[in-house]
């Protein structure tokens, strides 16, 4: 194998267009984050059953679909994962009784499936953190978006996508036994206030350890590429 592939000498993302990234950030987080949540709290509030809800509101991550794939003709794969969600949120809200601790622990349910699905996709050409990272590191135009997928190349990004997958699912796993163990051993009350800042700082710790990990895996290929550059150019003047 040379020196130029083992490096690790990663591109430089495209230029960003500051108007298409902030449109499309408001497309995804109002579509498949603030539009559901109002949709179901309406819905909820105004006698919908829970499952309901749910299904309305899954209506909007489609909506962004559509939009997106009649934008940039193609399929965004964040709008489908939070389709998923909802849908595998709609399902657990069904099963077994409807006690406070039983809703509960159906929370705890969806996000250890999340857990599953995130571990599941490492079995995939591609994990999941690949597909989320292309969401929110570029601005979805060809040129980024084809930048991004052309880093996969690289041996170095495709562990980083692998143990950012692995980290986040098992990070889920946990939490959902955690609270499901505590939901059993803690007075109902109590867990209503704990279980929401569990979700909160779990996804935080995970948010900020995946930004750390994310700058140092970028530090170290390129650390590895500068010192295979140096040992290639050094080469001919010791032959």
């Amino acid at each position: 194998m040379s020196a130029q592939e083992l490096r690790d000498d990663r591109p430089e993302p495209p230029a960003r267009s500051g108007s298409a990234a902030a449109l499309g950030w408001i497309l995804t987080i109002g579509l498949n984050v603030v539009a559901p949540i109002i949709t179901y709290n309406q819905l909820h509030d105004h006698g919908w059953s829970e499952f309901g809800a749910l299904l309305l509101s899954s209506a909007w991550p489609v909506l962004d679909s559509a939009i997106h794939l009649a934008w940039r003709r193609k399929l965004d794969e964040f709008a489908v994962v939070t389709l998923v969600f909802l849908v595998i949120t709609a399902v657990v809200s069904l099963i077994g009784a409807h006690s406070a601790r039983a809703l509960l622990i159906k929370d705890s349910g969806v996000t250890g499936l999340f857990g599953v699905l995130c571990l599941a996709t490492l079995l995939a050409p591609r994990p999941l953190m690949f597909y989320f990272g292309r969401k929110f590191a570029t601005d979805g135009t060809p040129e980024s978006t084809a930048w991004w997928n052309g880093l996969w190349q690289f041996e170095g990004f495709r562990r980083t996508m692998t143990v950012m997958t692995t980290v986040w699912g098992v990070a889920y796993l946990v939490e959902a036994a955690v609270r499901i163990a505590l939901a059993y051993t803690l007075p109902t009350g109590t867990m209503v206030v704990i279980s929401p800042i569990m979700i909160y700082a779990v996804l935080g710790v995970l948010a900020l350890w995946t930004a750390l990990y994310g700058k140092r895996s970028r530090r170290e290929g390129e650390r590895r590429a500068a010192e295979t550059a140096a040992a290639a150019a050094a080469q001919p003047a010791t032959s």
